[in-house]
This record gives C-alpha cells, sequence and structure tokens, in this order.
C-alpha cells in the first residue's frame, strides 16, 4: 500500500520524547526519535546501513547514536562520524534525517521530500491557545484497521446515532441529512439538528437542558487532518451558523498516523469554549470522549477482519458515502502527484 509522504504525520505526543531512544512506525517507515541536549527533537531512519540493526537498540551518546551492534555512530543529520577499528568512512554511511515540528503537544515528522517540508501546511486549529478557549490533551488509540477507513468514519455524522447512543449522538438525529462541501484540498461535512435534546456529552458537562439546536461540522485535509465542530445553543437562538462560536462549541481535533496497512494511531485533543476555568473537568470529559472513540474502534476492527476474511465481499453504497468516495479519490491524487514528481528525470534515483 502507497502512502502519502509530503505531509506532516504525528509520531508521539511532545511530553513522551526524552533522551530515550524510541522507535516508532509510521506509514511502514522505521524511525528512532529522541531528544537532543538543546531540548529539540531528532528523528532518524531507524536502521544502520551497515546490517540493518534498529539503531533505537543502540546508546545515545550526546546528541549521536552509537549502534548496538556494530558502535557506527550518527550524528543528528544521520551522517556517519565514527566507525570503530576504520579510519576511512564510506559516503553512503548515511541514514536519513526527518525534518520535525512540535505543535499542539504533538511531535510532527515529514517523511516525503524534505525541500517541501512546509510548516503552512501542518494541521491548523485557530483557537488554540487563544483567550476564550481551553485546549486539553487527549490520548492516541491504536486502532487495527485500515487508516482510510477510520477517514471515512470521521466523515460520517450518519453513525454517531448508531454507535455513540450514550456520549456523542441522539436519536432526534436519525433522519436528518448530511451535507457536504469539497475545496481543492478539503472536504466539510456538516448537519444542524433543530429542536432536540442535547447530546449526552454536552447535557453532563456543558450543563445544557431543555431543547436545544446542535450542529456537528467534520472539516477534514487530507490525508488524516480533522477538526470536528460540535456544539449546540437553545433552540432558535443562533440564526447566523457562522456565529456558533457564540453558544457552547468544541472541536475535537483528530490527527492519524497509519503505522501499516492494518494499523492506524488517532491522537486526539479538544478545544471548547465552555467551563474554561474548570481543568478538573479535563480528565472526565476526555475519559467520555475516550469511550466513544472507543466504540468506533470495536466496529472498526471488525471491518477489517471481515474485509480480510472476505475480499471479494460485495459493498453497496449509500448517499452517506459521498464524501468518503471523494476523499479517497483526493488521497489518491496526491500519491499520484508524489509517484510523478519522483519520476521526474530531476528527481530519478531520489529517496523517498
Amino acid at each position: 500500500m502507497e502512502f502519502v509522504k509530503n505531509t506532516w504525520y504525528p509520531v508521539t505526543w511532545s511530553n513522551e520524547v526524552d533522551r530515550t531512544l524510541t522507535r516508532h512506525m509510521i506509514a511502514n517507515e522505521p524511525v528512532v526519535v529522541f531528544r537532543r541536549q538543546d531540548g529539540s527533537v531528532a528523528a532518524l531512519h531507524d536502521a544502520c546501513p551497515h546490517r540493518l540493526a534498529p539503531l533505537s537498540l543502540g546508546t545515545l551518546i550526546d546528541d549521536a547514536i552509537e549502534c548496538g551492534y556494530h558502535g557506527m555512530t550518527f550524528d543528528c543529520s544521520g551522517q556517519c562520524i565514527r566507525i570503530p577499528g576504520q579510519e576511512v568512512i564510506p559516503k553512503n554511511a548515511t541514514v536519513r534525517a526527518y525534518p520535525i515540528e512540535e505543535r499542539y503537544g504533538l511531535v510532527w515528522i515529514w517523511l516525503g521530500d524534505p525541500k517541501q517540508a512546509d510548516i503552512s501546511k501542518m494541521f491548523n486549529v485557530p483557537q488554540y491557545g487563544q483567550e476564550g478557549w481551553h485546549a486539553v490533551q487527549g490520548g492516541v488509540l491504536r486502532i487495527e484497521c485500515n487508516y482510510l477507513s477510520l477517514v471515512e468514519n470521521l466523515l460520517d455524522p450518519a453513525h454517531v446515532t448508531f454507535v455513540h447512543k450514550s456520549t456523542l449522538g441522539t436519536p432526534a438525529g436519525a433522519s436528518i441529512p448530511v451535507n457536504n462541501d469539497y475545496g481543492d484540498n478539503s472536504i466539510s461535512v456538516w448537519r444542524w439538528i433543530p429542536d432536540a435534546p442535547p447530546i449526552p456529552l454536552f447535557a453532563n458537562f456543558a450543563k445544557m437542558t431543555g431543547q436545544v439546536d446542535r450542529w456537528h461540522y467534520y472539516d477534514y485535509t487530507p490525508p488524516c487532518f480533522f477538526d470536528i465542530d460540535m456544539g449546540t445553543c437553545a433552540t432558535g437562538s443562533i440564526k447566523d451558523p457562522e456565529m456558533r462560536h457564540t453558544g457552547v462549541q468544541m472541536h475535537s481535533c483528530h490527527v492519524l498516523t497509519p503505522v501499516d496497512d492494518r494499523t492506524v494511531l488517532q491522537y486526539w485533543f479538544h478545544v471548547r469554549n465552555f467551563r474554561v476555568d474548570e481543568p478538573e473537568i479535563d480528565q472526565e470529559l476526555n475519559a467520555a470522549l475516550e469511550f466513544a472513540f472507543k466504540e468506533d474502534k470495536i466496529i472498526l476492527e471488525r471491518i477489517q477482519q471481515e474485509q480480510e476474511r472476505d475480499p471479494n465481499a460485495k459493498q453497496i453504497t449509500l448517499g452517506i458515502d459521498a464524501a468518503p468516495r471523494r476523499m479517497h479519490k483526493m488521497v489518491q491524487k496526491l500519491i499520484q502527484e508524489e509517484r510523478q514528481h519522483l519520476n521526474t528525470p530531476a528527481n530519478a534515483g531520489a529517496a523517498t
């Protein structure tokens, strides 16, 4: 399976990275990550070029990794700086070093052409860190399914009523159609549910009672970024959807890392505009969100098992599948563009 490489994938939470060498698999690529002495993060391909021993099994000496097999030592640029018992260092004694950024409490890696590593292409949450908003680090969920199955799930508000009955959905949403807006590099799937009971999450944590209007906006940027804008207001109190920030609003942010063809890591955090001065509810709210995400995990892993059991099983298409179909085309286009770039004369033979 091919993956988009010219993008930023989350590696791990920033507070998980220290002077310990840790191995991560990202889109089938092994990466070793550690924090330099100056506090910045370094990432190298996790395989010594001599016998492919994982560098993560080696020793960190200052800001260089000594391979645990034969002692070849590599600096943060991936250049070999020492070979025990050998003075001459071959020019090809290198490992790949990856561009790294830290944002939203996460370490991000660029697997593609380093010359195209553009921080403007990173996931963006304008409310993060702004006055009137409270950002909370969430967790990471390992799901044994193809990452595009999770992307499909996160582009599908229709499942919420049936999968998340105790957290994110109520029966009132079952018959409300969804709307799809498409950009050149984005998809927004949204709907408003008027004059309905609040979802359990907002009833419990935002203290919403009575009838409300509520919304879900699933804003997607390929290949793996989601800003899920969910909120609620007293029935009829918000006439203009662009003013929904005046109601109770939360951005549930999901950034996905494909590990391999059938495993994905779902990193998530949230930014909210209610009870912003009450961090004591953060843990309980996170637990409710994680409970909901684990409900998706159960279904997605069973779907993966069924697809593997019978790869030729016929599946029908519904109207709610319009956005997922568009997503697949967008991801494939990005992969095709990268393939064409690598095959141009100037880039032929370049490392991927």
